[in-house]
């Protein structure tokens, strides 16, 4: 196994542990968390993250005008920032990271429509993917002022098309993922170029973005299309990507080569009746993903995998990487993220949990 690199890790895990460390003394005893966004409920729920079970309303629906929540990310300050909007309106909506409590409208200034990734740079600021405009928007990570445009697109190949998930690592490197597609000013979007992942250095004095990873060949489990969401990275420095389209892919972050494929067609059709979500993944180097089976009025489920060897790790009665199955209380999920919260059996008082915890953010694609 490649050995890790303190460059490779994301740039928000070295600050949530410290963070973290200084919130979590004296709780013991509880499970953590995993928190989903479901996109079609306006609200974010709460799941065992050892046992599956399921935990309530973490984020009551419609909770500050929440509406079809998108990524999921813990700040340096221990709260939760969730990307909350539609096509022709979007905003960053600030949650009590312990409680889920509303505490306001996070962005002030500029323009978000339907705001899909969000994470904070090792600048301190947030940088947050406007879809429907194809920018990315950047805001002072305390008082959420906007600052800039930092990046956007111009209608051509390799560009900033439908942006997507955002993750930096610590040399100031931002990872996009894009859809491919273009908004056509109308409230539409076109489908003209490849899904692709994007690089650029913020520190850069003009940023450029350059193609980290090109456009795969689609699953054997899609309809023949690919649309990358997702953004994580492993323990080794490895950056997996999901696909709306299915599977998890695996790249080698210094040369971007394809390491691993990962299925997530659970429903086990071809073409699957399964989209897929958001990444994340938990202190014990477990990789976890929401999907939904849109025959099932978009219910969704959640997968997990051993992040080391990409081995599915189901649930007992399980079959595949299926760790809890499709419910209803999952409606199209997306984003999904692994949580300091911690559930105490059998009571929902909520808590922090004693440990470190690698953040993610999270996402969408093709017919959203």
């Amino acid at each position: 196994m490649r050995q890790t690199s303190p460059k490779l890790l994301s740039a928000q895990t070295s600050v949530f542990l410290g963070t973290l460390a200084s919130l979590t003394c004296g709780v013991s005893g509880a499970n953590a968390a995993l928190l989903v966004g479901n996109t079609e409920g306006n609200n974010v729920v709460i799941f065992d993250e050892r046992t599956g079970k399921f935990g309530g309303e973490f984020i009551a629906t419609g909770a500050g005008g929440l509406t079809s929540p998108d990524d999921l990310t813990y700040g340096p300050d221990g709260n939760l920032y969730v990307s909350s909007g539609n096509e022709t309106s979007g905003a960053i909506l600030k949650f009590d990271g312990k409680t889920g409590d509303f505490l306001g409208r996070f962005d002030q200034g500029g323009r978000l429509l339907r705001p899909y990734g969000n994470a904070f740079g090792p600048d301190g600021n947030l940088y947050v993917s406007s879809f429907r405009s194809d920018e990315i928007l950047r805001f002072d990570g305390i008082t959420g002022q906007f600052l800039d445009v930092f990046a956007f697109g111009t209608g051509v190949a390799n560009g900033l098309n439908g942006p997507n998930d955002l993750l930096f690592d610590q040399d100031g490197n931002l990872y996009v993922t894009t859809q491919g597609s273009v908004a056509d000013g109308k409230g539409g979007i076109d489908f003209r170029f490849e899904s692709q992942v994007l690089r650029y250095n913020i520190f850069a004095d003009t940023p450029e973005p350059a193609v980290f990873v090109p456009q795969p060949i689609p699953s054997p489990d899609s309809f023949n299309f690919v649309s990358f969401l997702g953004l994580e990275f492993g323990a080794d420095g490895d950056l997996f990507v999901s696909d709306f389209a299915n599977d998890i892919r695996r790249y080698d972050l210094l040369t971007g080569d394809l390491v691993d494929t990962l299925s997530t067609n659970y429903t086990g059709t071809v073409p699957s009746n399964n989209f897929m979500g958001g990444l994340t993944f938990d202190p014990n180097g477990i990789l976890y993903t929401v999907g939904f089976d849109f025959t099932q009025g978009n219910q969704g489920a959640i997968l997990r995998f051993d992040g080391e060897t990409g081995d599915p790790l189901p649930a007992a009665g399980e079959s595949g990487p299926v760790f809890v199955s499709t419910t209803p209380n999952l409606k199209r999920p997306i984003g999904i993220t692994y949580s300091p919260v911690v559930v105490p059996e059998p009571a929902l008082t909520l808590g922090l949990l004693a440990m470190g915890a690698v953040f993610a953010g999270s996402k969408r694609g093709n017919f959203r």
